[in-house]
């Protein structure tokens, strides 16, 4: 019912940046929070950060001060600013949300993913 769709992965050199897009498509009633987590080969998922209906984000702090969440609302997309990225940031990204959907419940929905891959 609901499709969740990340994009602007790739290959960048330490010091680079990229923006990671997550847009929310389907059946939506509404989406009550999104996040961001990330998963590097052979370890557990681990949360990245997340914001709000009503805007309030938090942020890993392995992340903070040099990601940023954000949200378009009117287009139900997300964002993550991914500056100053380090060979450990490397990793599959996914998003997240919690989505009210056509049935009228809350349910948590994933994406499928996009690899971000910080190397020399």
């Amino acid at each position: 019912q609901v499709q969740l769709v990340e994009s602007g992965g790739g290959l960048v050199q330490p010091g680079g940046s990229l923006r990671l897009s997550c847009a929310a498509s389907g059946r939506i009633i509404g989406i009550n929070a999104m996040g961001w987590y990330r998963q590097a080969p052979g370890e557990e998922r681990e949360w990245v950060a997340d914001r709000t209906r009503a805007g309030l984000t938090t942020i890993a702090n392995s992340v903070r001060g040099r990601f940023t969440i954000s949200r378009d609302t009117a287009e139900n997309t997300l964002y993550l600013q991914m500056n100053s990225l380090k060979p450990e940031d490397t990793a599959v990204y996914y998003c997240n949300a919690r989505v009210v959907d056509g049935s009228g419940y809350e349910r948590l929905y994933w994406g499928q993913g996009t690899q971000v891959t910080v190397s020399s």
